[in-house]
């Protein structure tokens, strides 16, 4: 699970999660994203739950981003004890999501294989989220070459076939990423031989 190596203040204030996100709400790195419809805390066993999620369906294909880091302590006082004595030990660790924040990103993937594994990941989450595209949510400010090259990868993407696991296909037809198929013992010999 993500946590921070060390922290300057080991309790912080609760804070507001006031306004929308004016920072990560845009897609730098991937094809698709996960976005934040609501504002809330993010556990860090929920931010590992979304993870697997996306891992376990695209399997070995695509390559994952997590935008979203749990830097903040969240304290909780043990169970029936008096009010009084102090602020609580720290229990957790969230990320503080506002809304328009792109939490996870894939790329490599069908939009197919994408759109799948976003809608499993949203569900171990605790607030709403939306699927997004480079389209949807572009990168603020981006120049006319930056427009450019992503209108070209997106033309690439939907010219590469993909197979039923998301990986890509070769000139030939076959999986580019299978691994070549052993030879029985027998028939290595007798290739020796010849």
């Amino acid at each position: 699970m993500l946590m921070p190596k060390r922290v300057k203040h080991r309790k912080v204030h609760r804070g507001n999660m006031r306004g929308r996100a004016v920072r990560g709400n845009f897609i730098a790195f991937g094809d698709y994203g996960l976005q934040a419809l609501e504002p809330g805390w993010v556990d860090s066993r929920q931010i590992e739950a979304a993870r697997r999620a996306i891992t376990r369906y695209v399997r070995r294909g695509g390559k994952i981003w997590i935008r979203i880091f749990p830097d903040k302590s969240v304290t909780a006082k043990p169970a029936e004890t008096r009010m009084g004595s102090g602020k609580g030990a720290p229990d957790h660790w969230v990320a503080v999501v506002k809304p328009d924040r792109v939490m996870f990103e894939i790329g490599g993937v069908r939009e197919d294989v994408a759109i799948e594994a976003m809608r499993l990941a949203g569900h171990k989450l605790p607030i709403r989220t939306r699927f997004v595209t480079r389209a949807t949510a572009p990168k603020p400010n981006m120049t006319v070459q930056e427009q450019a090259s992503a209108e070209a990868y997106k033309e690439h993407l939907e010219q590469t076939e993909y197979t039923a696991t998301g990986g890509a296909l070769d000139a030939d037809g076959e999986d580019a990423n299978k691994a070549e198929v052993v030879e029985s013992g027998d028939t290595q010999a007798a290739a020796e031989e010849q």
